[in-house]
């Protein structure tokens, strides 16, 4: 890897002749590299434009142009050893951007995270400069007025003319679009008016913004405990020093009108306020509720934004025109220039968790980048994670309690099917059921009333196996070692690992039997089929990944629901995610056992956290909701704490269990992932790691290493994956420990490591 000073070449020495003031600058680029290079910063160029830490530059990198930033902030990457080069050997920087530098809290917080997720410096920038066509200016919009100092007389003016000098008369510029529709006339119209004078033409640079939110606008009347929440959150903000506040509600106790309130305060005090969801792209109803209390929308930072919509809200955050962001995981990295108040709604949620390319948990780094920028931080969640019970408990964070749902609703009620008794009944040209007989009966009867009702099931498309019922082929994706799954509404067999797509075949792969390939087993397609055929005359509506095509289709379906055009809905995980359905009262989990196994320490903790939102669905206005789990094991520990509405004790026995294991959040783990196209190499370099490992070396006390092994997606992508599993104790240095690890053994080019600190996935 080449070091900080590698980006040379010989300048013309009158570039760097005696007397001029030459200085030399580090220079980190969005690339996936050690740490930053030295260039020059030409005189001529200082005396234009301030160069400084922080300052976004455009500098050559071989035959390339690339942005970067002017840095100041140790790197642990960096190479100890690396040689000066000489002065006249450096290129020079080519630009400055017209972008306010990025700050020093945001250096500090790159540079941190850096270290702490070993990832390249550079590659953690990547996600800051995640829009490089917002660094540049916006284009100048062409705008006409009328030039008084230029007399019309001698001037032919006709009628249009006349149109088009009333319209201006004491009024704005404006563009030839508008100024010709205002007037009635043609394009051409305006444009001889310029060319004969009477109009000035004017060239205008309008920075993108953001409306502001009136943090004065009275809200939804709160009730006491609700209040009383709010009030110490609008302290909290107000103090403007780092606190970690965890707001703990049960569903819909009103959690987001609280926080609303620790918005506002920051508002007044002219900061901005970034809120972290996880799933922006389908939060409409969050988004309804803020422009009701605020009177204007957010700005939005999700993966669904054209590449307009990106670099025009870039620009908005760093010039301090996006007073309110509401984001996905990445919002994080934007450029800030004076963050005041950091918010992670369904702070539990592992869609914070970033699996690919710098993996980072975004509630852990958002409170990271709270305690660099000295800002108080809320965590929200009706159940929150044991990592964050935890912090609570040895004082770190201070909690607040919302134990009762707003205006009177009481919590649903939970009764458990016991899928070894009340056995789904087959169904004609069907085939196997999946509803309960128990379950059915509900449906009907809140059909019946009027009411509406939701069945989760965590599986997307139609069956998760297709296999032949001659041989027992199953169709599996050619990249993974995963099974293709069906999606009957699209017409095709799809990996949900690596994308893959083909037809399901007339004929077994591998037989040759023609009509054998069967579906096995439920997805929401399937659902979806029985519960046509069971209540035909029900309207059905299905939330998923699949069938919501963007923000635009989820709005749509959320207020079909809303206005009771939906009587049925069918969904995946994503309609656990804070919607708000006042005349929903039954939810019915088809498979309450699905994500219970498989070798996830956090399968128990994320399943209960799961069926409980969704059982949150339930009942949320005037009328008592219900919700069946259906369930092969109902004397299983998260069952019967679902059944009982037992949160804490189940907490509290899983956080005693994975103590006693040396678990996070008691102890620390870390996955190394080798990955490369041949698998004899992939081995050769895992057997050289695993020689090279720690063992008895000082600070190595305490610390397991499992592996390397097959991970459990052995084959992903078409890139073979072998897994090395690192467990220590708390106080144990860990990233140092992996750094010296890690830097004994060369991988070759073809190979990949992937470095995954406090793991979330164990595939």
């Amino acid at each position: 890897m080449p070091d900080r000073h590698a980006s040379t070449a010989t300048l013309p020495l009158d570039l760097v002749s005696e007397g001029e003031q030459a200085r030399r600058v580090a220079v980190l680029l969005p690339l996936p590299l050690t740490g930053p290079y030295d260039y020059l910063v030409p005189p001529e160029l200082a005396e234009e434009t301030p160069v400084e830490a922080g300052s976004v530059v455009r500098v050559p990198l071989g035959q390339r142009e690339l942005a970067g930033v002017v840095w100041d902030q140790p790197l642990d990457d960096s190479p100890a050893e690396a040689k000066e080069v000489p002065l006249e050997k450096l290129r020079p920087i080519l630009e400055v951007f017209p972008v306010p530098p990025l700050t020093e809290v945001a250096r500090r917080f790159l540079a941190w995270v850096a270290d702490y997720t070993l990832a390249a410096p550079g590659a953690v920038l990547r996600m800051a400069l995640s829009s490089p066509s917002a660094l540049e200016p916006p284009r100048p919009v062409t705008l006409y007025r009328r030039d008084e100092a230029v007399s019309a007389e001698g001037l032919r003016l006709t009628p249009a003319r006349k149109r088009v000098l009333a319209e201006l008369e004491d009024g704005p510029a404006r563009t030839l679009a508008e100024l010709a529709q205002a007037a009635g006339v043609g394009t051409s119209v305006v444009k001889g008016l310029a060319e004969a004078g009477l109009l000035e033409v004017v060239e205008l640079i309008q920075e993108p913004a953001f409306a502001a939110p009136d943090p004065a606008r009275p809200g939804p009347a709160l009730s006491g405990q609700q209040a009383e929440a709010a009030d110490a959150l609008r302290r909290t903000v107000k103090e403007g020093a780092f606190c970690v506040t965890l707001l703990d509600g049960v569903t819909g106790s009103g959690k987001t009108e609280v926080y609303f309130e620790a918005i506002a305060e920051a508002l007044a005090a002219g900061r901005q306020a970034l809120v972290l969801l996880p799933e922006i792209a389908l939060s409409a109803q969050w988004l309804e509720r803020f422009e009701r209390r605020f009177g204007v929308a957010p700005a939005l930072w999700h993966s669904d934004l054209t590449s307009a919509q990106r670099r025009a809200t870039w620009r908005a955050i760093a010039q301090s025109n996006a007073p309110v962001v509401v984001g996905a995981r990445s919002a994080l990295f934007l450029p800030y220039p004076d963050l005041g108040l950091l918010v992670i709604d369904e702070e539990h949620e592992s869609a914070f968790k970033q699996e690919d390319g710098v993996t980072y948990h975004a509630r852990d780094m958002a409170v990271v980048r709270a305690q660099l920028g000295e800002i108080p931080a809320v965590l929200v969640s009706a159940t929150p994670s044991l990592e964050s019970l935890n912090n609570v408990r040895k004082g770190r964070y201070r909690a607040l309690h919302l134990p009762e749902r707003h205006g009177g609703a009481v919590l649903p009620e939970v009764t458990l099917v016991d899928l070894r008794e009340d056995k789904p009944a087959k169904l004609e040209g069907l085939g196997p059921g999946w509803l309960s007989n128990a379950l059915r009966q509900a449906i009907a009867e809140t059909l019946a009333a009027g009411e509406q009702v939701l069945l989760f099931l965590n599986r997307r498309g139609y069956a998760p196996l297709t296999l032949c019922r001659a041989c027992g082929h199953r169709l599996q994706c050619p990249n993974c070692t995963a099974w293709l799954v069906e999606h009957r509404l699209a017409g095709r067999l799809q990996c949900h690992h690596c994308g893959h797509a083909s037809r399901l075949p007339p004929a077994c792969p591998d037989c040759g039997a023609e009509g054998s390939l069967t579906a096995c087993g439920p997805g929401v397609e399937r659902l979806a089929e029985e519960v046509s055929a069971l209540f035909p005359e029900a309207r059905q509506g299905m939330m998923t990944s699949d069938t919501l095509s963007g923000p635009e289709a989820a709005a749509e379906l959320v207020r079909a629901v809303q206005d009771r055009e939906v009587d049925l809905l069918i969904g995946t995980q994503i309609v656990a995610k804070g919607h708000h359905f006042p005349h929903l009262t039954l939810v019915g989990v088809v498979d309450a056992d699905l994500g219970l196994y498989g070798g996830d320490l956090r399968a128990a903790e994320r399943t209960y956290q799961l069926l409980h939102q969704v059982a949150g669905r339930a009942g949320r206005a005037e009328h008592r909701g219900r919700v069946f789990l259906q369930t092969a094991e109902p004397e299983h520990p998260v069952m019967q704490a679902l059944a009982a509405g037992e949160r804490d004790p189940f907490f509290e026995a899983e956080a005693a269990a994975r103590r006693d294991a040396g678990l996070p959040p008691f102890g620390r783990l870390a996955a190394l992932v080798l990955s490369g196209p041949d698998a004899r190499q992939v081995d050769e370099v895992a057997r050289a790691l695993a020689r090279a490992a720690p063992r008895g070396e000082s600070g190595s006390e305490g610390v397991t290493i499992l592996g390397p092994a097959p991970a459990p997606l052995a084959v992903l992508r078409g890139r073979h994956r072998r897994r090395f599993l690192v467990k220590a104790p708390r106080g144990c240095r860990l990233q140092a420990l992996l750094r010296r690890w890690l830097g004994q053994v060369k991988l070759p080019n073809a190979v990949r490591l992937q470095v995954d600190i406090d793991p979330y996935s164990f595939l």
